[in-house]
């Protein structure tokens, strides 16, 4: 008797936790994650308050001792500037782990409570944090990327569009060095905030209801394309009926344009967030697809250790 009523308790205990992950299907995303360290110790720029969604903040992934690399990817999960796809964040970061590369989850500020350039500057800070912190975190300054899905591919395309080299003389030494990434990765990502491939509810979220003109010329961001722009890969499905796939081609035409590296893969069929595409045969290529461009440019090449010189010979015997 008192064996079927433990077991009676154990099966309504599975039970309920499975009721309770299909009710909320990120929850066992969250398990076992790094703690999440806020990108302005004493308050953001522009902060409304000081609750969880008022403070950007990194979560760090490093890659295994003995398979790091030293390269670093800064990643920005979508959810239409309105919510974070934990899909696009932990378990990309897992992966970059897997092919030796430190991550850092981006947790950034929506809309509607923030608006641009909020945005920017969240992704901005974590690129300039994670090369100021080169030393700290055991990654090469000079191999620090970007990557974002969606909304986040888009915030992660203005991370490429829109960066500085720093402030010599800013109080803050993480301001002072430069919010260039030296690759990004661009998946299925909202670039244009222009009709008719603009995806509405990112470019509301980011820019409010009665964005001006020049505004979303200046977001649209297949226009601030230069020679400077750092390598890119994009991949994308043409059936995509969330994001058109010409965003991702507007993107790659300018690149081409602009004479900056870059490789870009279409698939034929595939919903929008499909994050590592695990459940399909054919989608689920693009990873190694990206392993491939990234050990092609260098990106996962152990950095050289500084040779030591060897010592002189002790001639005082």
């Amino acid at each position: 008797m008192k064996l079927s009523l433990t077991l009676i308790v154990l099966l309504s205990v599975l039970a309920l936790t499975a009721f309770a992950r299909k009710q909320n299907p990120s929850a066992n995303q969250t398990a076992n994650q790094p703690p999440a360290v806020p990108l302005w110790p004493n308050g953001a720029p522009g902060a409304k308050g000081t609750q969880p969604e008022d403070v950007p903040s990194i979560q760090h992934y490093p890659a295994p001792a003995a398979t790091a690399n030293g390269a670093a990817i800064v990643v920005c999960p979508g959810g239409g500037y309105a919510r974070l796809a934990p899909h696009e964040g932990h378990d990309i970061a897992l992966w970059l782990n897997s092919i030796g590369v430190t991550a850092f989850v981006l947790k950034y500020r929506l809309g509607p409570r923030y608006n641009h350039p909020v945005m920017m500057w969240d992704v901005q800070r974590a690129l300039r944090t994670v090369r100021a912190k080169a030393a700290e975190y055991g990654v090469d300054p000079n191999r620090i990327g970007v990557m974002g899905f969606s909304a986040g591919g888009h915030l992660s395309s203005t991370a490429a569009t829109h960066f500085d080299d720093g402030k010599a003389d800013a109080p803050d030494a993480i301001d002072r060095v430069s919010s260039r990434p030296d690759v990004a990765i661009l998946c299925y990502p909202v670039i244009t905030l222009q009709p008719p491939f603009a995806h509405m509810g990112s470019r509301k979220n980011l820019l409010g209801d009665t964005p001006s003109a020049e505004l979303v010329d200046l977001m649209s961001n297949e226009k601030q394309v230069t020679a400077k722009t750092p390598p890119t890969f994009l991949f994308h499905t043409v059936d995509d009926a969330a994001v058109p796939v010409e965003n991702s081609q507007m993107f790659a035409d300018a690149l081409r344009k602009n004479k900056v590296p870059h490789e870009m893969h279409l698939f034929e069929h595939g919903r929008h967030g499909v994050g590592l595409a695990k459940d399909d045969p054919a989608l689920s290529a693009w990873p190694k697809l990206l392993e491939n461009w990234l050990r092609a440019r260098g990106f996962l090449t152990p950095a050289k250790k500084a040779e030591v010189p060897p010592k002189k010979a002790d001639r005082r015997s």
